[in-house]
């Protein structure tokens, strides 16, 4: 196994950056750089110097021992000062004096994930970590990250391989008189079964989570819809003007609402048209309205009518609430009038959305489930129809059992591994 070294901190001009090394020759090079290796998980300042005995730096040493590391192996970590030439020089030193290899992305947590100091969901946890952008994602990332759904599967696999032992403890001993186990295998299974179908239910907007959720502001011309968007992005996101039909593409502004990340659609407004560009702008955005994750509606007035009939999950509100001081409950984009109030309910919303208790995330992790919940379903039958022949039920449950390791990565994984470590930064 090569002994690998990365930057770990960001590549730039820095107070700090941090220089990894992971492998079996971790140690013995940063006893040949610092002079020795101190006691583990214990920093100590020493001078960097090249194989010559040239000063390079003055910094920070840390040691890891195997098995007791982020990667599984030794690794120890320089802490150096951060400019482009410090650096340069204790890679160099390395590469050229001790002839360690360049990490490749993602290359330390790969060896994690291969030396079973994380699973296949921890390493995407920790790439969704990454790339949190809101509150949201950060905690789902995290409790991800933490070994949350491995946790979950290793319990829906203790109920798993109950059952299994029970099913081929009859195949063995089929010409004895052991009793009939079908009620308590049916136990097992079903409450496998209905953690999965719980799991899957909030799957969806989990997913969300990490992908943002789609708002469509709808609502008839010159309701304000742009200039309700312009408001919340604070800044000129879209072009207002008294013009009916100024509007017609949809407008996609991208922001962080409560913690959540929302794309907020703004559509061209609703009435009938002969005008060709305003109709295909109306059809295309009442075609994103449909697939968004929900609809602000806004009304023209506290009397009229919406639009459109509003859907389960829809806010409807009326627009410039300037006009109408003595009126509660409308938002105004051109003076703010109710901007914290909408902000609070579509928040609200989001939070409703995804308070669901589950910790799976990703489209891999919902059909490793389905799959799962498929071969469950055959076991499950083949029990109530009480008339099944063991081996085939044995067999279900093990390819329900196999479906689940492929949700943690321990079997059939290897396709999917190159497409994750890519995303991953070089010291990383």
């Amino acid at each position: 196994m090569d002994t690998i070294f990365a930057l770990a901190s960001a590549r730039g001009k820095s107070g700090i950056a941090v220089i990894r090394l992971s492998g079996p020759r971790a140690h013995d090079v940063l006893r040949a750089v610092a002079g020795d290796v101190p006691p583990y998980r214990q920093a100590a300042l020493r001078k960097i110097v090249n194989q010559a005995g040239e000063l390079l730096d003055h910094g920070l040493v840390i040691a890891f021992a195997k098995g007791a590391s982020f990667t599984g192996e030794d690794v120890a970590e320089l802490m150096v000062h951060g400019s482009l030439a410090t650096v340069s020089a204790v890679e160099s030193c390395l590469a050229q004096d001790h002839g360690l290899r360049l990490a490749q992305a993602g290359e330390f947590t790969r060896r994690a994930l291969e030396n079973g100091v994380m699973d296949l969901t921890q390493v995407e946890g920790l790439s969704d970590l990454l790339d949190a952008e809101t509150e949201s994602q950060r905690r789902q990332a995290l409790r991800v990250l933490d070994g949350a759904i491995g946790r979950l599967v290793n319990g829906w696999r203790a109920h798993l391989l109950k059952a299994a032992a029970l099913v081929e403890a009859g195949i063995d001993f089929v010409e004895e008189d052991v009793g009939n186990w079908d009620d308590q295998i049916l136990a097992e299974l079903q409450s496998v079964q209905n953690q999965l179908q719980a799991e899957l239910a909030g799957q969806g907007a989990r997913e969300r989570v990490q992908t943002g959720f789609e708002i469509a502001i709808i609502g008839s011309v010159n309701a304000g819809k742009s200039t309700l968007l312009n408001a919340l992005a604070g800044r000129d996101a879209a072009i207002t003007s008294d013009i009916a039909g100024t509007t017609r593409d949809v407008i996609e502004l991208r922001m962080d609402i409560g913690g959540f990340a929302v794309t907020l659609l703004d559509t061209a407004g609703l009435r009938h048209t002969d005008e060709q560009i305003e109709s295909i702008g109306i059809e295309r955005g009442q075609k994103r309205a449909k697939d968004a994750d929900f609809r602000l509606i806004l009304c023209d007035s506290p009397n009229v009518p919406p639009p459109v009939d509003a859907l389960p999950g829809d806010i409807v509100m009326f627009s410039k609430a300037d006009l109408y001081p003595n009126v509660s409950g409308g938002v105004s984009g051109v003076t703010g009038q109710g901007l914290d109030a909408l902000l609070q309910r579509i928040t609200h919303e989001l939070s409703q959305r995804v308070a669901r208790d589950g910790v799976t995330v990703r489209r891999r992790h919902q059909q490793a489930m389905i799959s799962a919940q498929s071969a469950l379903a055959e076991a499950i039958d083949k029990l109530h129809a009480q008339d099944y022949i063991a081996e085939l039920l044995a067999a279900d449950i093990r390819q329900t059992i196999n479906a689940l390791d492929s949700l943690i990565g321990k079997i059939d994984v290897e396709d999917l591994l190159g497409d994750i470590f890519s995303s991953f930064c070089i010291g990383k």
